[in-house]
């Protein structure tokens, strides 16, 4: 507690500053720290890590070019793996809403691996630094590539890690209730009215290929996360850089990673435009979009008890009421839904801020990282939560499936092949007139039951014309 009260002085372009005795940040931060004090929010784990990640490899691509001291190398790296690592999350302070571009973020890092690999190489981070944190981990980067790089990183690395495996479980969960529910019969809605019958497995396995469709385009969008601008620099120049600097780097950041990361086409493409989380985060919205329209539909068919559609039962996970005992609410489809309305939030910033660049750059990469990051880890834990404390435990009142099935007057369009469209129509007339079904109808009409059986057959009528594919 005395360490932490007390302070020490630290020098930057601007002049001396105080700073925690203990802090492993530097003067650039500190001033950072004062200057924002916005929101309490920082970037999270993830793209600290993969700033970890950008610092080790441009420190091994300068030891491989001979042009930064071997030891010093060594300290850096070691250094920014602790940071890839988590180990030094605490001293990353910046606010999300801070300089353009992420000039205080990235010289957070700087800072702290600078003073962290100055005690690796026996020094104290409150003396003299042995690591200089622009000259020497900063070295052949710049804020404008370095914050894209590690946007793009963080959001794949979440992405494969994070939002792939919940939405493989979701999808999973979702095939597993249309296999149990392959034999229910019910009727189907359109425009929210009576439609021809339809199985309920059906219903949830449309639910799931949907799933799997925007896992596929995810993926796709996710792949332009892979082209990285090493070396561009302040502009796309690559003033200060080794010619190599570049291409070793991102080499390093592959196999660091094991991910295929590959040298972006164009440096002055990559500094100017951080489109690619545009398209990404693009189609993580159309994704919560999917998802939202899934809660939804699960909301409505288990309304009730008594006075909706009460064809599904969700699992009860807490009371529904203050004041209503025993009502239960479909409150995990609830939180989806609310997810969804953020994700949609998130999309619209990011959208806006990669509308935002100007000639050279794009400053407003912070707020993008942000809610680029931010909605994919939400995204990944409604899905999960959502398989396992919701679709996982859906149950199907089966009669009250059928019994709608049988008494909607829709089956009427099978009585076209077998009646004509104006007798079909005289049928459901009667049927409504008299509040009966068109079985009922039918044979108050006198029809020959032969013929009505066979058109209102409602386990022959939902079963698909043409094979689904498995």
């Amino acid at each position: 507690m005395k360490m932490a009260n007390q302070t020490r002085t630290v020098r930057d372009s601007l002049g001396d500053i105080e700073i925690p005795m203990d802090a492993y940040y530097g003067a650039q931060t500190a001033r950072a720290i004062a200057n924002f004090p916005i929101s309490g929010l920082r970037l999270p784990p993830a793209f600290i890590r993969a700033q970890g990640i950008v610092k080790w490899a441009a420190a091994k691509a300068h030891a491989d070019l001979g042009i930064l001291d071997a030891v010093k190398a060594d300290a850096i790296c070691k250094a920014s793996d602790e940071v890839a690592k988590g180990a030094l999350d605490e001293w990353f302070r910046v606010d999300v809403y801070q300089a353009g571009a992420g000039t205080s973020q990235n010289m957070n890092a700087n800072e702290v691996i600078a003073a962290r690999a100055t005690e690796i190489l026996g020094g104290t981070r409150g003396g003299a630094l042995l690591v200089h944190p622009n000259d020497d981990v900063n070295r052949s980067q710049s804020t404008n590539d370095t914050i894209h790089i590690a946007m793009n990183m963080a959001g794949l690395d979440m992405l494969t890690h994070d939002l792939a495996p919940a939405l493989d479980s979701l999808e999973q969960a979702l095939e597993e209730r249309a296999r149990a529910f392959a034999h229910i019969v019910k009727s189907g809605r359109t425009h929210l009215q009576d439609a021809v019958p339809m199985r309920l497995g059906d219903e949830f396995r449309a639910y799931a290929h949907n799933i799997r469709r925007h896992r596929h385009w995810v993926k796709q969008a996710a792949d332009e996360l892979l082209s990285i601008g090493f070396g561009g620099n302040a502009v796309g120049t690559g003033i200060n850089t080794e010619p190599t600097f570049a291409k070793l780097a991102v080499r390093h950041v592959a196999e660091k990673t094991g991910l295929a990361y590959r040298l972006a086409d164009n440096p002055f493409t990559f500094n100017q435009n951080p489109d690619e989380v545009v398209l990404v985060s693009g189609a993580l919205r159309s994704l919560a979009q999917a998802l939202g329209r899934i809660a939804n539909d699960l909301r409505l068919l288990a309304s009730g008890p008594r006075t909706g559609f009460a064809e599904l039962i969700l699992p009860a996970v807490q009371p529904g009421s203050s004041i209503m005992p025993g009502k239960v609410n479909p409150v995990i489809a609830e939180m989806l839904n609310m997810v969804v309305y953020q994700v949609l939030g998130c999309d619209t910033t990011v959208a806006q801020a990669g509308a935002a660049g100007q000639l050279e750059l794009n400053v407003m990469m912070p707020v993008m990282a942000a809610n680029f990051l931010h909605e994919i880890r939400i995204l990944a834990h409604a899905a999960q939560v959502f398989a396992d404390a919701c679709v996982r435990g859906i149950a199907a009142d089966e009669s009250r499936c059928r019994q709608y099935a049988e008494n909607s007057l829709s089956l009427a369009t099978a009585l076209n092949l077998e009646l004509g469209y104006e007798q079909a129509a005289k049928v459901v007339k009667h049927a409504l007139a008299n509040d009966m079904s068109l079985r009922n109808a039918c044979q108050s009409l006198g029809i020959p039951e032969n013929i009505y059986a066979r058109a209102l057959d409602v386990d022959a009528l939902s079963q698909p014309v043409r094979e689904m594919p498995e």
